[in-house]
């Protein structure tokens, strides 16, 4: 198994291209099911959990093809079964988007339940009473949602009790094929959403509302989608994280080919705690504070603090001159990096969902070991400032989300090596 070796007091400089966005990569994927022709997605990342959806939609007997490690090619026209096997979905929770476009296309689908996860309940209740709203009969077999809809999906008005990314990504997906007109209300506004909704509409689907949480689709009556070639957004999540990482050393580095007004609320956050910008079409540098301030964080829905960026803002407060505190209204367990944070000699109090981290911490190398995707960055960001060498096990966490990091980082002056053990 790999873990990370990271030298720590190392400063960082130059640049780095952020690569595609794996949570629109996602769905993205899944929308090929909707599709009538071979779609080429271009600047999709090169991380395991791509890789996992794809060998899904090979099970069900599309072709699957790697034409570079950055683009993918998918054929689903010779899909030769509806069941989503266990042991796929059992190892990434993004499967469940297959759900949506297998019922809409086939009338009928069995997609395993995906179980739990380290960071929460992410139950997907939305999305079976979505589709029941639409007409179709969901039951509990074995572990397995078998959904049928034998004349296809019907519109229907639909507003979700609570905003959800893959529940608006499926049920969107859904309405594209359905009969009649879906109205969508309380939609998720997330860019990787918008995008999933832009490709559709330019594959012929009238959507009106793109952008807003209130969305009118016009089904096509189960008539397959001609969908044009795919370019991923940049991942705004990455991103933020190499601007953490310079923050976090407090160095100037750019990011190349990103969107910087995906990253509202990312660089209002580091604007307050002292940090400067040059900021461009595709390009954000990172100016180094005088004093890094702390800050207050609640996390929440887009265009709100994203919580796939909690975790490397706490590394970040470690080193600030002051109490920053972060709420985390998303999910339930996502503190669990603090026990590894802790163990570096960081000083963070929890009390329910609200975390207070005490800076400046002196933060000493240590083994560490990562918990889920997110905060397994956060242990690398501390080992950065860290006295001596971190070691960061269990990183099949990282290797999800994120491309090559530790060659990323490697090309601005960190110096962290990829062994086994």
């Amino acid at each position: 198994m790999d873990f990370l070796q990271i030298q720590g007091k190392t400063k960082l400089s130059g640049s780095v291209s952020i690569s595609g966005a794996k949570n629109a990569a996602l769905p993205i994927i899944a929308m090929t099911l909707l599709a009538k022709n071979e779609v080429k997605i271009t600047n999709v990342p090169n991380v395991a959990d791509i890789k996992t959806l794809a060998q899904l939609l090979s099970n069900l007997g599309a072709r699957c093809e790697f034409k570079m490690p950055n683009e993918l090619i998918i054929n689903t026209s010779n899909i030769n079964s509806t069941k989503a096997n266990y042991d796929i979905v059992r190892k990434m929770r993004a499967s469940i988007l297959t759900l949506g476009p297998l019922l809409a296309r086939f009338g009928h689908c069995e997609v395993s339940l995906p179980g739990g996860c380290a960071i929460g309940q992410r139950p997907i209740d939305l999305h079976l009473s979505a589709l029941e709203k639409m007409g179709a009969d969901i039951q509990i077999k074995d572990g397995y949602v078998v959904a049928t809809a034998e004349n296809g999906l019907n519109g229907a008005r639909i507003v979700f009790d609570k905003i959800t990314v893959t529940g608006s990504e499926n049920i969107i997906m859904a309405a594209a094929l359905a009969h009649g007109t879906t109205h969508l209300v309380n939609v998720a506004k997330e860019p990787e959403v918008v995008q999933v909704c832009e490709i559709l509409a330019k594959a012929g689907v009238k959507i009106e509302g793109i952008g807003t949480d209130e969305l009118v689709i016009e089904g096509s009556g189960k008539k397959l989608l001609d969908i044009d070639k795919i370019c991923v957004i940049p991942d705004r999540i990455e991103a933020g994280t190499y601007l953490c990482a310079g923050a976090i050393t407090n160095s100037q580095i750019t990011i190349t080919n990103t969107q910087p007004k995906h990253l509202t609320a990312v660089l209002g956050k580091l604007e307050q705690m002292g940090f400067g910008f040059e900021i461009s079409d595709d390009k954000i540098t990172l100016l180094p504070a005088k004093t890094i301030k702390p800050c207050e964080i609640i996390t929440t829905e887009y265009p709100g603090f994203p919580t796939d960026m909690q975790a490397q803002f706490m590394a970040l407060a470690l080193v600030a001159d002051g109490v920053s505190t972060i709420d985390e209204r998303l999910f339930e367990n996502r503190f669990m990096h603090v026990s590894e944070l802790a163990r570096m000699g960081a000083d963070i109090r929890l009390n329910g969902h609200i975390a207070s981290i005490y800076g400046k911490s002196e933060l000493n190398a240590t083994d560490v070991m990562a918990t889920d995707l997110r905060a397994s960055s956060a242990l690398i960001l501390a080992a950065l400032v860290a006295n001596g060498t971190t070691k960061v096990h269990r990183i099949y966490h990282l290797d999800r989300g994120y491309e090559s990091l530790e060659l990323k980082l490697n090309s601005l002056g960190a110096n962290i090596k990829r062994l086994s053990e």
